[in-house]
This record gives C-alpha cells, sequence and structure tokens, in this order.
C-alpha cells in the first residue's frame, strides 16, 4: 500500500534513499528529505506491506508527476515492488497529472511499460 511520507518516518525514508547512487551523499540526501517535506511539488511516498519496503518521489510540474526517485529495500528487489509502487502513484495522481520520469528513473519506468491511458485498477 502507497502511504504519504511523514516526519515520523524520516530515518526509514532516508535509509531507502540513500540506496540510490546519486543519494549516497549524507549532505545531499539531508537537503533531499528537507525538499520533499517543505515544497510542496515534491511528495515523497512509502511503500508499506507489513514492513516499510520503498520508497518513490515524485515532483509536480504543469500537467506530468515527475518521479524522481525510487527505492526498494535490496532485500526486497525483484518482487514488483517498484512497479507497484509507480502503479500506485499513476492511481493517486489519475486524471490529474500524467506520470512520467526522469534521467534517473527513465529505464525503470519503461521497464515497468507504464501506460499513462489506464484507468486505475479498484
Amino acid at each position: 500500500m502507497l502511504i504519504r511520507y511523514k516526519k515520523a518516518f524520516e530515518k526509514i525514508a532516508m535509509g531507502l534513499l540513500s540506496f540510490m547512487p546519486e543519494e549516497k551523499d549524507v549532505k545531499k540526501l539531508q537537503h533531499t528529505i528537507k525538499e520533499y517535506e517543505d515544497n510542496e511539488k515534491w511528495q515523497l511516498f512509502l511503500w508499506k506491506e507489513e514492513d516499510i519496503l520503498g520508497t518513490v518521489g515524485v515532483r509536480i510540474e504543469e500537467q506530468y508527476v515527475i518521479v524522481q526517485h525510487i527505492s526498494v529495500n535490496p532485500s526486497h528487489r525483484n518482487m514488483g515492488i517498484g512497479r507497484k509502487m509507480i502503479q500506485g502513484v499513476r492511481e493517486f495522481y489519475y486524471g490529474q497529472y500524467d506520470v512520467t520520469s526522469n534521467d534517473l528513473t527513465i529505464s525503470f519506468l519503461e521497464r515497468c511499460e507504464v501506460d499513462n491511458s489506464t484507468p486505475p485498477t479498484s
């Protein structure tokens, strides 16, 4: 289940984001989390099953939601969690924004075969 980031999840979110090569530096990681907390156009979500297993961060620009961060706990990779997170983002923003990628997430979204025209499943 996709849940919105709250300050109480800061350490978990930072841990998950630190698996991204661009977020290895602690100062950069702290800046990224602060941006998600302070900038209303940046939204961070966590994926929770029994535990929190992944995170996906987006930036809203005009008619697009740009997936700029996506990370899954390494011990839970290759289980479809990343794909579920992208589907969750698509459903969350369905009818408001088209979901797209940035340079860092394009290959992952292409592997997920994100089709913005498909309505959410519910």
